[in-house]
C-alpha cells in the first residue's frame, strides 16, 4: 500500500468484505457468504488460471512485436472472475480495456480481445450475443451507457418480476482512476436518481497508471456512493469467494428493483499500467512483494486444497488446458491479417442504410482509382 493510502483497517475506515484471508483461511460474515459445490469451486479455480495463462502470452506477445499495446491483468484475477460468475445469462457486462476475465467468462474467444490490442479491429464479438459490450479505451466511458442500458431494462419490464429468468441487472466495471472523471459522477448521479438496475463494480488496484489513490480520494472510493444515496460496500477484491457473494447480493438486488449499488474491490495491480509503462519509476518493489504475498490465486489454491476439493489430477489437466490456450493464442495472433477496409462500411449498421452505401461506393471507386495510378506511375508499373 502506498504511504497515506485509505486503508480498509486504517482508524475509522469500515471493515471490508473479506470470506478468505491471505492465508487461504476461510472465515464467516455475517452478512455475506458463498455455498458453492465443489465443480463449481474448481470451475472459479479454472477461469483464474485461465486468465493469468491468457494475460501471460499476450504481453509476451506484446513483447515480440505481435501486439502493439498490452493491458494486463496480473493480480486483479479474483476481482473480475469472482464478479463475472455472479451474473445472469441475461445480465450485460460493461468492462474496461482490462477486463479480460469479464469478457472471456462470456464466452468471447480470446483472440476477439487480441485483435484489438494487434490494431486491426475494435473487437469483433456481439455484444448482443455475448452479453458483454465492446472496450472502450477511454477511461469511464462505459459508465454513462451502461446506466442507459439498464434505464432501457426499466422501460421494457425486465427487472422486479419476481422471474428469474427474465429480470436484468448491468455489471459496469471501473477502475479507481475513472472515479477522477466527470462521466462517473454523472454516471453515479443518473443511476441513483432514476434507480436503474445496475452495479458498479470498481477494482482500485492503487494506482492510476503512476497516481497512487490517495491522491484521488482521501476516503474509501465506495464512500462516494452516499453522495448520490446508492448503498457503497468495500470488499477484499483478492477474495474470489467474497467477490462472487457481495457482487451477487448487489445484482439481486438490482434485478429485483433495489436500485444500484457501488462495490469498491480492494486489489493491487501486479504488473505496470500497460507495456508501454515502467512501474519501478514510480512504485516501491517493497510495496509489490507485499502484495504479491496477497496472490489471489495462490490464496484460493489454498483453501481448496485444505478442504480436500483440489487434487493432483486436476491440476494436471488445468495445466494441459492452459498449455493448449497458450498455443492457440500464439498462432491465432500471428496468423491474423489486416482487415479488408471495406468492412467498416458492413459494420456500421444491422440494416442496409443508403448514406452507407453510397460511402462504401465512393471508397471503392476512389480505391480502384488509386490503384490504377499506382499502376500507371514510374514507380508502381510492374509491380
Amino acid at each position: 500500500m502506498t504511504d497515506g493510502a485509505v486503508s480498509p483497517t486504517t482508524s475509522g475506515a469500515p471493515t471490508m468484505v473479506q470470506l478468505l484471508d491471505a492465508s487461504g483461511v476461510r472465515h464467516e460474515h455475517p452478512e455475506h457468504d458463498a455455498h458453492l459445490e465443489p465443480d463449481e469451486l474448481l470451475g472459479l479455480l479454472r477461469d483464474l488460471v485461465l486468465l493469468r495463462r491468457f494475460d501471460s502470452e499476450a504481453e509476451a506477445l506484446q513483447r515480440t512485436g505481435e501486439l502493439g499495446l498490452w493491458v494486463g491483468t496480473r493480480g486483479q484475477e479474483a476481482a473480475q472472475i469472482g464478479a463475472a460468475r455472479a451474473v445472469r445469462p441475461q445480465d450485460h457486462l460493461f468492462p474496461t480495456y482490462r477486463d479480460h476475465g469479464a469478457t472471456l467468462s462470456r464466452d468471447v474467444d480470446p483472440l476477439h480481445i487480441l485483435s484489438i490490442y494487434r490494431g486491426i479491429d475494435h473487437g469483433g464479438w456481439d455484444p448482443v450475443q455475448h452479453g458483454v459490450h465492446p472496450y472502450t479505451l477511454v477511461i469511464a466511458a462505459q459508465l454513462l451507457p451502461a446506466v442507459g442500458y439498464a434505464m432501457g431494462v426499466q422501460r421494457d419490464g425486465a427487472m422486479g418480476t419476481g422471474d428469474p429468468a427474465r429480470d436484468t441487472a448491468v455489471l459496469a466495471y471501473l477502475g479507481d482512476g475513472a472515479t477522477s472523471q466527470g462521466e462517473a459522477s454523472e454516471a453515479l448521479s443518473w443511476a441513483a436518481v432514476y434507480n436503474a438496475p445496475v452495479v458498479f463494480l470498481c477494482q482500485n488496484n492503487q494506482w492510476a497508471i503512476s497516481e497512487p489513490v490517495e491522491r484521488q480520494a482521501r476516503v474509501p472510493l465506495h464512500r462516494r456512493a452516499e453522495g448520490v444515496g446508492m448503498p457503497g460496500v468495500m470488499v477484499d477484491g483478492n477474495d474470489v469467494l467474497a467477490m462472487f457473494s457481495v457482487v451477487r447480493s448487489a445484482l439481486d438486488r438490482a434485478r429485483s428493483g433495489g436500485g444500484p449499488t457501488f462495490i469498491e474491490a480492494w486489489t493491487y495491480r501486479m504488473g505496470a499500467h500497460t507495456t508501454s509503462d515502467d512501474p519501478t519509476r514510480y512504485r516501491d518493489s517493497v510495496e509489490v512483494e507485499q502484495w504479491r504475498e496477497k496472490d489471489p490465486i495462490d490464496r484460493f489454491r489454498t483453501y481448496l486444497r485444505a478442504e480436500g476439493v483440489l487434487d493432483d489430477d486436476f491440476e494436471e489437466q488445468l495445466a494441459a488446458e492452459s498449455e493448449a490456450l497458450a498455443e492457440r493464442i500464439r498462432a491465432g495472433v500471428r496468423g491474423m491479417t489486416d482487415p479488408d477496409p471495406v468492412g467498416m462500411f458492413d459494420h456500421a449498421y444491422a440494416e442496409p442504410h443508403a448514406q452507407v452505401e453510397e460511402e462504401r461506393d465512393a471508397f471503392l471507386a476512389a480505391w480502384a482509382q488509386h490503384e490504377q495510378d499506382l499502376e500507371q506511375s514510374p514507380a508502381g508499373g510492374g509491380r
